[in-house]
């Protein structure tokens, strides 16, 4: 041995063992390894092929591999066009990928992924083709999986209608109208998708206002607020509003996230717990300044009964005659104060809210001037779960209602009186005129005790059927608008 030479023997022997390095290597490698010769035969399968297929070596080799991987007849479209994908590569001698299901060896089907590569000589004449087949049945599941998590998630948050998301670029462009956003707006993607993000803020103030909340983000990261937006229609949204910065995968700032949610009934809510503590401390006061009132009126009446028995001028009859009405129409002042300001005992009892409205009907005829020309329709839910109330105090709220709705309509009109169950949990009713409406700035007046929009009243009756709903547990609000009309809608628990 010299000249750094290697002996024959040593290099046969060298040959030889990386053979069986190959062999052995394919033998156990871990994906599927079919050889096919020119006429479409099996020459060469590894153990992966076997075990994935289930077949034996010797089921395998020597047929047809159309044979031997799609024995399931229900797969024939997918039969063929795997030999339309392996007929390309071998006729315009390229690899080509294809992916299908097969046949496994417990009998279900498992999906795997081929690599398809043609086998030339050395005069560039194809003497076959090698099969690699990846079994990715488990990946493809967990992909499935993944992505129906992805969709439950998406279909999840787009569910939330209070909340709204949508993102604008740096020119204040919207680029995406996302989860509740069509539902709390009013808007389609498609109509206001690249349009100035003014549309949905007050248009009187929109300019500073966003610049405001977009250098906020800029300078802090992040803004919060509670401000007001508004829907396709023009109608103002409460919400509570966080922004934040829309970065790149750089970190650099391209937009800004907009977070909505609609808190419209967290505000009724508000307002109803401050109307309640407010009416307490007037009734608190209303009920001192009764009582106060009361004592001096009981002196100039006994004074008054006490005058009546003596010799009298008719002048002077005709003087104390007039003080004594009007101290009778202090003392029914009064009494209604008194009414407001005491928590009045409840006769409960099971009660249909439909027959208790028809009972309040007829007594309407004795409060109002016949010659309003006023047409009452009814729309009752039938078959009404009972409530627990005092039947006479909801006579008193409901007469009272239908009363100042014929006041509202001193033309004529229409009440229309709708009953129905909302979500088997209230009795929800609702008494709508068609009359003059109430400004929006009197709203939170409305059930406020001598408080009126009418020329004449003591402004009492609506804070006494206030405070009958709320010691009923319900609950009573106000829409209306000027010149269309007023709606209250009434809720009370079901037993």
């Amino acid at each position: 041995m010299n000249g750094g030479s290697i002996p024959l023997s040593r290099l046969y022997h060298y040959g030889n063992h990386m053979k069986d390095i190959y062999t052995h290597l394919i033998e156990n490698a871990a994906v599927l390894m079919l050889y096919l010769d020119h006429h479409g035969k099996i020459a060469l399968c590894n153990k992966q092929a076997e075990s994935t297929i289930g077949l034996k070596h010797a089921d395998i080799v020597g047929r047809n591999w159309l044979e031997v991987l799609f024995r399931d007849t229900n797969n024939i479209m997918k039969r063929d066009m795997f030999k339309a994908v392996l007929d390309d590569a071998l006729t315009y001698k390229r690899t080509r990928d294809f992916a299908c299901h097969l046949l496994g060896n417990h009998g279900n089907l498992r999906l795997i992924s081929w690599n398809i590569t043609p086998i030339l000589d050395i005069n560039n004449q194809l003497q076959g083709s090698i099969l690699f087949g990846q079994d990715i049945t488990e990946i493809q599941e967990r992909e499935n999986s993944i992505k129906k998590i992805d969709d439950s998630l998406k279909n999840i948050i787009s569910s939330i209608n209070e909340y709204a998301l949508y993102v604008i670029n740096l020119n204040s462009l919207i680029t995406y109208f996302g989860m509740g956003c069509e539902t709390m707006f009013g808007y389609s993607k498609s109509e206001i998708i690249f349009k100035h993000v003014s549309i949905l803020h007050n248009l009187n103030k929109a300019g500073p206002e966003l610049d405001m909340i977009l250098e906020c983000v800029r300078l802090f990261g992040k803004y919060e607020s509670e401000i007001d937006l508004f829907t396709k229609a023009g109608v103002v949204i409460p919400v509570r509003l966080t922004v934040n910065q829309f970065l790149d995968a750089f970190g650099k700032l391209t937009g800004f996230i907009f977070i909505a949610k609609d808190i419209t009934q967290t505000k009724k809510l508000e307002y109803q717990v401050f109307q309640a503590e407010k009416l307490a401390a007037l009734g608190q006061l209303s009920a001192g300044m009764a009582h106060e009132i009361n004592n001096p009126l009981f002196v100039i009446s006994g004074r008054l009964e006490i005058l009546k028995q003596e010799e009298l001028t008719p002048k002077l009859k005709e003087t104390i005659n007039l003080i004594d009405a009007q101290t009778n129409r202090i003392r029914k002042l009064v009494d209604r104060i008194l009414k407001f300001a005491r928590k009045s005992t409840l006769t409960l009892e099971t009660v249909d809210i439909n027959e208790i409205i028809e009972l309040a009907l007829p007594l309407v005829n004795h409060n109002i001037s016949p010659s309003v020309k006023v047409e009452i329709k009814k729309s009752f839910e039938k078959n009404m779960p009972k409530i627990s109330a005092d039947a006479d105090q909801l006579e008193e709220v409901f007469l009272n209602i239908i009363i100042n709705a014929y006041h509202a309509m001193p033309d004529g009109g229409v009440i229309k009186i709708t009953t129905r169950n909302f979500q088997d949990l209230y009795a929800q009713i609702q008494i709508t005129d068609t009359g003059v409406g109430i400004p929006a700035a009197d709203f939170k007046n409305i059930f406020m005790p001598f408080f009126s929009t009418k020329g004449q009243g003591t402004g009492l009756g609506l804070s006494i059927c206030h405070n009958i709903i709320k010691n009923h547990n319900g609950s009573i609000e106000l829409e209306s608008q000027v010149n269309q009309g007023t709606t209250f809608t009434i809720k009370l628990p079901f037993i």
